[in-house]
This record gives structure tokens, sequence and C-alpha cells, in this order.
């Protein structure tokens, strides 16, 4: 889809964002095809819904309610079992024995039905067995013939709308149009060298693609099929061990997308048991936090003696939630909050480490569900909206909770209440990612398995840009010109006992008009993942100091290691269940046992 060109220049007034570059396009690629934003001046729609008009969190997790014109193709197939918690997405992959949860078939293997190169593969060779040309058929259902060519190329994916309009035009139904067996072999082996010419592979080791067509022979489709398997093999294997990791983050990070990061079921949650304890608005106060811990049955202890790999420890059988004395460079509360979480969320042990990172992400969203409340934070943000003042600042400082959890909560509301895309970055100060999230199209970094955590950020961005300011009271802002489009971003440092990180979070061009620091006259262009932008030395550098240079690396003490075991990494439940059996109420002590 090719982005939209931005508004001429015009005379800035303090009040106005600077215009697009002319040398890049203005908006996302996966934001180009939404409706332009009313530039009127007069305040659009703000709010789709609070969590005040939902069910029950008893109940199912139901559709998002917002049409189904605006849907793809990928909400056609999955609109039985919709859900927005990572563990419905997980679920609709399979059970095993016991009702465990298994680890979703990737789509190279599962042939994904959803997946847009299938869908298009499956149109072109209905339409060719019926003996339609491109031009008939598009004119049949109402659209472009070039429009028709991307979805047959995999490279757009059509409304509902014009899903069902082709699958009448070619005599069959929409669930026969996305089955997800290929019709003939040959088909099959067009969608695996595509797809894996698409993915992330190619795109991190810079090979050159090959037309894939009618021209191309089965021999050959089959060779480059199994060298890639081959390639992609090798690739894991050198990979070494925190590959599991990494291709679980890939898969979670692509779970959230599907919901855009926003998990109503457990927004539900939160809004209930804030009003269970009558916390009415603004910040979580100790009084608050102790009530809620009373009002679902426990009880709090702080100890010296905390397990030194854990933040904290629940005592499930004596009902007890035990946080350290000293809460180092944090606040105990939100730990404390994400362990309630995985008691009321009703987590088992973790299979795998998927499953871990899931649970993870959902007490981490609990949490914050609960200190910025999500009916107080959309009012906040829709007044803000309106007044054309949003800012991850004065979410902040509202909730009295950190920088970076007022960008993660920004995530989680801004496109499921007003309809803004967003992305987020958390970056130390070696530049190193430790985060990352998006929506709006902006490209990050990653390895050949998809995986961005542990890459560079580009060192224009904002998160790196941001560590070379001298006031570090006020957020940096500042527009980036990409191949990809236009984005702006205010960002942040923050310190902790790990160092120093960066907290990085923007939106595309177009929604820029809704934000503070608009004004920004501080910009950017990056290339990446282009090596020449930042990842290589200029030649006359190059020149200057190649070969005269041996630096001594400092490698990380995880980089040799494997993955840690058990179902909860890197904890020794040895220790765990001797410091339970220690702090046992009325627990006469066996020596062997202390």
């Amino acid at each position: 889809m090719t982005p939209t060109t931005g508004p001429r220049r015009r005379r800035r007034t303090a009040d106005a964002a600077p215009s697009p570059s002319a040398a890049g396009p203005t908006s996302s690629a996966a934001t180009a095809g939404r409706t332009p934003a009313d530039t009127s001046g007069r305040t659009t729609p703000a709010v789709r819904g609070t969590a005040g008009a939902r069910t029950s969190s008893a109940a199912s997790i139901g559709r998002d309610g917002r049409g189904a014109e605006r849907g793809t193709v990928g909400a056609a197939a999955s609109s039985s079992g919709a859900r927005d918690g990572l563990r419905g997405a997980r679920a609709g992959a399979g059970t095993g024995a016991g009702g465990r949860t298994q680890a979703p078939v990737p789509p190279e293997e599962a042939g994904d039905p959803t997946d847009p190169i299938v869908l298009g593969r499956r149109i072109r060779y209905r339409r060719k067995r019926l003996r339609i040309t491109l031009e008939e058929l598009a004119r049949t259902v109402g659209i472009a013939p070039s429009a028709l060519s991307l979805i047959e190329n995999g490279k757009r994916e059509p409304k509902l709308s014009t899903l069902s309009a082709l699958a009448g035009a070619l005599d069959m139904g929409v669930e026969q149009l996305l089955g997800s067996k290929a019709p003939s072999r040959r088909m099959e082996l067009e969608i695996q060298v595509e797809r894996v010419q698409r993915g992330p592979m190619y795109a991190a080791l810079g090979l050159p693609t090959v037309r894939v067509g009618p021209g191309m022979s089965t021999e050959t489709l089959e060779a480059l099929a199994a060298l890639q398997q081959q390639l992609g093999q090798r690739l894991e294997e050198q990979a070494a061990t925190p590959e599991e990791a990494r291709r679980a983050n890939t898969q979670l990070r692509a779970r959230m997308q599907g919901v855009n990061n926003y998990f109503e079921r457990i927004e539900t949650m939160a809004a209930e048991l804030l009003a269970a304890i009558k916390h009415t608005g603004g910040p979580l106060s100790e009084h608050h936090i102790s009530r809620l811990v009373e009002h679902v049955g426990f009880e709090i202890h702080q100890v010296p003696d905390l397990p030194h790999s854990t933040r904290s420890v629940t005592d499930l059988r004596n009902r007890r939630f035990y946080l350290p004395t000293s809460a180092g460079a944090g606040s105990p509360w939100s730990v404390l909050l994400q362990a309630v979480g995985h008691h009321l969320l009703e987590h088992r042990r973790p299979a795998d480490y998927g499953e871990f990172l899931e649970q993870r992400v959902e007490t981490n969203y609990f949490a914050a569900a609960l200190m910025i409340p999500e009916a107080s934070a959309v009012d906040l943000l829709a007044r803000a909206k309106s007044q054309r003042e949003l800012s991850v600042d004065d979410l902040r400082d509202a909730f009295a909770v950190s920088h970076e959890t007022a960008a993660h909560r920004m995530t989680n509301l801004m496109t499921h209440h007003f309809d803004i895309p967003t992305h987020f970055e958390k970056v130390h100060s070696s530049g190193i990612i430790h985060k990352a999230w998006q929506n709006d199209g902006l490209q990050f970094p990653t390895d050949h398995s998809g995986a961005v955590e542990g890459q560079r950020a580009c060192r224009f961005f904002s998160a790196r840009q941001a560590f070379s300011g001298t006031n570090r009271l006020l957020s940096h802002f500042q527009y980036t010109d990409t191949p990809h489009g236009t984005y702006w971003c205010s960002a942040r440092v923050e310190g902790s006992e790990h160092g120093e990180f960066s907290i990085s979070f923007g939106v595309p061009y177009e929604h820029v008009k809704w934000f503070r620091g608009r004004a920004a006259d501080y910009r950017r262009t990056s290339t990446c993942p282009d090596p020449a932008c930042c990842q290589q030395p200029s030649p006359a550098l190059a020149d200057q100091w190649e070969g005269q240079a041996w630096p001594s690396a400092r490698p990380a003490t995880h980089m040799l290691a494997a993955m840690p075991a058990g179902a909860f990494p890197g904890v020794d439940e040895t220790e765990v269940f001797r410091f339970l059996q220690r702090h046992a109420p009325t627990v006469e002590l066996d020596a062997d046992l202390a």
C-alpha cells in the first residue's frame, strides 16, 4: 500500500506541527488506508466506550463491537472465538492433554487462512479455473484492477464486504475461500516461498527476492523451498540458547497486535475490583491497596529474607503475599498488584516459556489497569484530546505512576478508544532495545526470527536521541522521517538499578495534531534497517580507523547461558519452598526442612 503524501508546507504557528519531510512519506504504511483525521479544528468523537458498559468479567470476552465492515479477513476467520486476552489467542491454537494450552502453530506450518498470501493465491487459483480475467473480476466486485492485483499478490487484506463479493463472484462460500488447505502442491510451494521472502529472515540477511509466478517451474520452487528451510534451520542453530525466548516473545507480540494491546477481560476485572473497594478516582493509595488485598482474602507480609531470585512470593495455602522490606529502585506496590493478578487471573504453573511470558504480560496489564483505571484515564485523555493537549507526562502525574507505566497505558487505550495507532520503546543507554510495541507501522530492527528485544535501536530515533538532552526534567520531542512515514515521539530518560533507560512513545504524523509537543522543531531522518543509516561507520571514518582498533567487548553474562530451567525461569524453587516453610504460621520446623 502506497503511503499518502502529507499536507503542503504552511507557515507554522506556535500551535502547529511541522510539515512532514518532502523527502519521505508522511503516514505509515499501516495507517495509510485510514480516513484522514479532521483538520478543521473540530473535535472528533473522543470515546468509544469505557469499562462501565461491559459485561461481567465472568463472561466470555466478546468481539470489539466496532462493526464488521472495518475488520479484515482475519476478523472473519476468527470471529467465532474472538478474545482480547492472550490466553484466548493461545487457546485458539489447540490444547493438549489435561487442558494445557499449547504454543500456537506458526503460519508457515499451519497454512493459516488469515494469511493474505494464502488468501490471495486461492482467489487467483479460483479465478483462473473459471477463466475470468483480473479486469472482469475487479469490475464485478466493484474495485480497481490494481487493488485486486494487490489482494491476489498478498499485499493487501480485503474488507469483509470485498471478501464476500469476491466469494460470490467466484461462486463459492467465504468459508471455502478461507480454507487452509492449498488446492495444489504447486500453490503450496508458491505460498511457502513467498512467505519466507517477505519474512524477517530475508529482511535481516538482505537477501534478494525472486518473482514467484507461472513462469517458474515446480522443480525450481521445490529447490527454493528446500534451501529456505535449510537456511532457517542453520540460523536457528547459530542463534544459540535464547532462541526459544525470542521466538515466544515474537509470537506474543503478534497476538498483542491482534487486539491492539487492549484486553477487555482484564479491564473489566480491574474496574469491578476498584468498585468493590470504593475507589472513586485518582492515584491508588496504600490504603486502597491494603483494602484490595483484604478484599481478595490475603495478607501482606514484608520480610528481609525474600529469596534473591524473586520479587514477591505468594503463599496460596496460607493466603499471604510476601514482599521485600526494602523496595530497591521501584515501588513494591506494582509487584504486589501483579501477584494479585496472578491469583485473580487463575494462572497455572506455566507449561513453557511462552506461557510464562504471556502470564507476565497479563499481570503487568492488570496492575496498570488498577493504578490507572480505564474510565478515569479515558475521561482525562478525552478532555486533553479536545484541547489538543494529549501527553504521557500528564497521565503519569495524574495517577502518580512511573513514566514507563503511563506510556504503556497510552498504548492500551489510544487505539481502542481514540483510533490513534501508537508505538513504544524502552531502550538502554547502550542502545539495546529492552521492550518495543507498535501498531502504527514503525519498523523496529529484528533478527531473522522477528525478535526485536536485544537489537540495537537506530541512533536517530528519539529513544536514542533523548540521552543527549541536557534537561532531563522535560520530555524530548522529535519528528523522525523514515522510509515508511514520518513519526512524532516524546521520550524521557529514567534511571534504574540496571542503568538508564529511555521511554519513548509516539504516533504517525497524521495524529500528532492532538498532542502537546507537536511544535517541536527537532527532526532526524532514519533509513534503518539499511546498515548505512547508523550501523556502519561512514567511509571516511572507516578509512581512518579500519584495522587500527581492537576493542575489548563486554559480553553479557547470559549470552552463553542456557535458558533458565524450571516453570518460572531463574527462580530457585528449593529456596522458595524453604522460605515458605520458615515463614509459615505455627509450624514446628523439621531440621531437614529449615
